[in-house]
């Protein structure tokens, strides 16, 4: 007979997008050895729910938030991970707007807030791990599933899709080839709406076609980015 007594957690990697960065959502710990740490919104889970029921109560309990997108990641269970007792986590991926989320931090999490991707505090456990995991996904992702929907505004330039891709991959991508590929998965539909920000050409604003969208979502698509 095995002995035992292993902890299970959730963890979410949340990623936003504004002002042209990639934005990590982390909550700073309340209580206990990691008191004021940077860490990933997660906690344990209860005996009375699944695991997507138990991620989006504790994003809702430390942050505030609730997430349309979730996507199992990965499942962390090195012995040492945290020093307390045996925790294995398994984490997930979700993607939000920041700017349709009114962050609020209560339970264990002191504090929620948004963190450039590129610009991270030192993080509890091994977070810093996850995060690094959860961003290879991302970037893999938006070759083979349709990504901006829960990033972007409801309207918005072709330029602002543009900018949002080549910030994931953090490399400059070929403009022209990227907007035929995109156009030619109707899943975007240029609208009357004229952009006003900025002191530049005003642009035409672009939504994106949801029943299109949710197909290709669901079915997945081959997207070839070409780089410069």
């Amino acid at each position: 007979m095995v002995d035992q007594s292993i902890k299970v957690a959730v963890d979410a990697v949340v990623f936003g997008y504004s002002n042209n960065e990639l934005k990590i959502l982390l909550i700073q710990q309340k209580y206990g050895e990691t008191k004021d740490q940077w860490a990933l919104p997660g906690g344990f889970v209860k005996d009375s729910e699944s695991l997507d029921e138990a991620v989006q109560r504790e994003l809702r309990e430390e942050t505030g938030v609730k997430a349309t997108y979730l996507e199992q990641l990965y499942t962390f269970g090195n012995p040492k991970r945290d020093s307390r007792f045996r925790v294995v986590s398994i984490a997930y991926i979700a993607l939000i707007n920041p700017k349709n989320s009114q962050l609020e931090a209560s339970t264990d999490a002191k504090d929620a807030k948004w963190f450039d991707v590129k610009s991270l505090p030192k993080l509890a456990y091994d977070h810093q791990t996850i995060i690094s995991v959860g961003l290879e996904r991302l970037k893999a992702k938006i070759n083979y599933q349709p990504i901006g929907f829960d990033l972007l505004a409801t309207y918005f330039p072709f330029s602002d899709l543009e900018n949002l891709y080549q910030t994931i991959l953090d490399k400059k991508i070929d403009r022209r080839n990227f907007r035929k590929k995109i156009l030619s998965f109707n899943i975007l539909e240029e609208t009357d709406k004229i952009s006003q920000a900025g002191s530049g050409r005003p642009a035409k604003l672009f939504k994106f076609n949801l029943t299109n969208y949710k197909r290709l979502e669901k079915q997945g698509f081959h997207f070839e980015i070409k780089l410069v």
